[in-house]
């Protein structure tokens, strides 16, 4: 098990107010900054949905944010018709539900780029802990430790568990991610949001080369 599995105490978040006030301009900017390349890929998606993804161009969610309140997040749909609605907790990430398209779109993250819209909104910031779907963040409050504390701050369209850890497969799994997330917090600054971007970047120009 990884050492964040020692962050599982509960969390006061301390950071300071000129930190918080950079880390909403910083999202509002670079949404704002992202919103062409999400028109296009929306449009793009369009085009090329019927031929080999056939169905909604987007799929919404209702997720557990800030303050353990429920929000609807965006995304472009990956997977056939209704499928990610019957994905359970601990489900393995990739299945067959998945459209080659709908890899890709995973792969290289494009699928999240909706996402903007609640950042923009306020109900996400662009690094934080990984929004879980409602029902499974209901169950998760209820058996594991810390789960509450993780949202003392706006959820994320990416974040530190999320690119150390991975995808959560088993209970084990989930607990690690829930103690790295509050590690995050705990250590929330400009420089560690900015190592966290620039390793999704990376992974983005990774899942492009593929």
């Amino acid at each position: 098990m990884s050492a964040h599995l020692d962050n599982t105490r509960p969390v006061l978040f301390t950071c300071r107010p000129g930190f918080l006030r950079f880390k909403r301009v910083f999202d509002l900017l670079v949404s704002l900054i992202l919103v062409p390349a999400f028109l296009l890929t929306g449009l793009v998606l369009l085009i090329v949905n019927p031929f080999l993804n056939p169905g909604p161009l987007f799929f919404a969610q209702d997720r557990m944010g800030r303050g353990c309140r429920p929000f609807r997040a965006w995304k472009f749909r990956s997977m056939l018709g209704a499928a990610e609605i019957a994905r359970g907790p601990y489900d393995p990430a990739e299945d067959q539900r998945i459209t080659t398209l709908g890899q890709f779109l995973r792969r290289t993250r494009l699928d999240e780029l909706p996402q903007i819209i609640n950042v923009l909104k306020g109900e996400m910031s662009l690094i934080g802990p990984r929004p879980d779907y409602l029902a499974h963040a209901r169950r998760y409050l209820e058996e594991i430790p810390g789960y509450r504390e993780r949202h003392v701050v706006r959820p994320g369209i990416s974040g530190y568990a999320q690119i150390t850890v991975g995808y959560a497969e088993t209970p084990e799994s989930v607990r690690e991610k829930v103690a790295a997330d509050l590690w995050y917090i705990r250590n929330a600054s400009i420089r560690l949001d900015c190592w966290i971007a620039w390793r999704t970047f990376v992974t983005v120009l990774h899942g492009l080369g593929r």
